[in-house]
């Protein structure tokens, strides 16, 4: 009996370390960005041509887009639904990245949106986070003096109309060829019948 109670604690003193050790372990290995601190709500603007919405007055990139705050981080990419805090891995690169420029900074200092005066609007990010989807579908930016930036065409882009996908209408079945054909043969009424006499007195006349 005594030799049971030994081997069961034994057993008990190797199990309860590893179990500790492995869960420290899954926890360290999940790497979060630093919280951001704010010193008063974020106002954000909109890069022209992007619909995607910045904080020019926070120090870190931190970007508004379809509903979601994003934030690069260690060559990764962060993302929540809020500015502050909430922050998960987002798998890959987001795909609006793409059309940001590097120096947009640059241009927001100097009021300058490729080589055009960019009066730019600098606006409540509640306002934004209320208004994003409306914008966006309304094509709000473009029609507010276009995008804010002074004598800015539109890109080829923008100018190539969009592909209408008609829906194609239903053939008719021959069911119903038949009953449309045979409906017109009685509104025409019965065509008159010539007797043979008839037709042999018209080949006479001709």
């Amino acid at each position: 009996m005594e030799k049971l109670l030994q081997t069961l604690l034994l057993t008990l003193v190797i199990i309860v370390p590893t179990s500790t050790t492995a869960g420290v372990n899954v926890n360290v290995g999940i790497a979060l960005p630093p919280p951001i601190v704010f010193a008063a709500p974020p106002v954000l603007i909109v890069l022209p041509e992007t619909y995607v919405y910045v904080a020019p007055d926070v120090d870190v990139d931190i970007f508004f887009y379809n509903g979601w705050w994003w934030r690069p981080w260690e060559r990764r990419w962060y993302r929540s639904q809020y500015h502050n805090s909430g922050w998960a891995r987002y798998q890959g690169v987001p795909s609006f990245y793409a059309g940001i420029p590097p120096g947009w900074r640059n241009d927001y200092r100097d009021h300058r949106w490729r080589g055009h005066q960019w009066n730019y609007q600098r606006i409540p990010h509640q306002q934004v986070q209320g208004n994003w989807k409306d914008w966006q579908k309304n094509r709000h930016w473009e029609k507010q003096q276009t995008w804010g930036v002074q004598g800015l065409k539109p890109r080829a882009q923008s100018q190539q109309p969009s592909r209408e996908v008609r829906p194609q209408q239903p053939r008719p079945q021959l069911n119903e060829v038949k009953a449309e054909r045979s409906q017109q043969h009685q509104e025409e009424g019965p065509q008159p019948q010539h007797s043979k006499e008839q037709q042999g007195d018209q080949e006479r006349g001709k």
